[in-house]
């Protein structure tokens, strides 16, 4: 995939910074800053623009795909346009923080163990589908409540993360170390799976991955008798979400050509019901999820009413519960293969 570059800032030079500094850094970025916190929105350091209702929602994957390095494969000093400006990496990064899921999910699928790592507000902290690969890991705060002076006592020689959880902190960042950003986590995930692998001069190997990816989205197809229609409810506290086209589900889904019922496939993250709507999340297959503990959303009390056991999918026992830490926090390369084995094992007749 050719990424060309964008008009973007000088690459900045990088330097130490007394813990005291970086502190007065950081509370002056985040002061005014309430974004919304949740799975679609951002942290109090991030872009709102690139939140789900952002103006630059929709585009980011193609924006991103716009994103990386002109440099020969493998090759350094490199410089890296990204969502955030223009960074110069001189030497190939070997120590390399995280600052969420998918970017933890994209450097270990390239083999790259980080530094640091920042986690998630899930009760497990970070993807358990990754922890027996994480016991080196330094824990760096959370996707929405960094500790730059922890990111900072790591000496990282490369950060990566999103416009999304961190912009108004990149200037702090990268004072640290040379620091590129994606917009956002999400439906640009393979793009910016690729924009990784250019910081990181793996690129050959990001596109090896996820022509991988596609070969077995195509065998998980090729695996599926019929046509079937394929419905995403997500439970999270306080609300019920069918997921839509632009999210990283979405994507695999499409990737698979698996159908999707009319109104979620549209181009928006996910569609917002009640509990006296769920029938609008009716197909030939469920696939359902809770976000954080079962018991802080409305997953058993809908699926325990009467409504629920009457849809379609329920009758014919085609309602099934999916891990949410890989079908909609996976957010990389490793994750959406586990996703491809999950769909593989309940549609698969050959």
């Amino acid at each position: 995939m050719r990424k060309g570059p964008i008009a973007a800032p000088q690459a900045t030079q990088h330097r130490p910074w007394a813990a005291a500094v970086l502190s007065a850094l950081v509370a002056a970025a985040l002061t005014g800053c309430g974004v919304p916190d949740d799975d679609a929105g951002g942290s109090k350091a991030g872009d709102p623009a690139v939140a789900e209702d952002g103006a630059r929602f929709s585009t980011s994957d193609k924006e991103t795909a716009r994103l990386g390095s002109d440099a020969e494969p493998g090759a350094f000093p490199r410089t890296v346009e990204h969502a955030s400006g223009s960074t110069e990496i001189t030497e190939k990064p070997s120590r390399v923080v995280v600052l969420d899921t998918g970017e933890l999910d994209d450097v270990l699928s390239l083999g790259v163990t980080p530094v640091g790592m920042a986690e998630s507000d899930s009760p497990e902290g970070a993807p358990p589908y990754l922890a027996d690969r994480l016991s080196d890991v330094e824990v760096v705060g959370g996707i929405n409540d960094l500790n730059v002076e922890a990111i900072a006592a790591l000496k990282p020689d490369l950060i990566v993360g999103s416009e999304l959880r961190a912009a108004r902190l990149y200037d702090t960042l990268s004072e640290i170390a040379p620091t590129v950003f994606s917009i956002r986590p999400g439906f640009p995930w393979k793009e910016n799976f690729l924009l990784v692998g250019d910081a990181l001069g793996a690129e050959k190997k990001a596109l090896d991955v996820l022509n991988t990816y596609q070969e077995r989205a195509d065998e998980v197809r090729e695996s599926v008798s019929g046509d079937p229609e394929i419905s995403l409810v997500r439970f999270l506290p306080g609300k019920i979400r069918l997921y839509a086209d632009l999210s990283f589900i979405g994507v695999i889904l499409d990737d698979a050509g698996l159908r999707r019922p009319k109104v979620q496939d549209v181009e928006e993250l996910a569609v917002e019901v009640s509990q006296e709507d769920i029938d609008k999340g009716d197909a030939d297959w469920i696939f359902y999820s809770s976000y954080g503990p079962r018991d802080s959303t409305d997953e058993a009390a809908v699926t325990k009413g009467g409504l629920w056991k009457s849809l379609d999918a329920v009758q014919d026992d085609k309602a099934v519960a999916v891990d949410d830490e890989v079908w909609f926090l996976g957010l990389g390369p490793t994750g959406a293969m586990l996703v491809l084995d999950d769909l593989e094992e309940k549609l698969g007749t050959s």
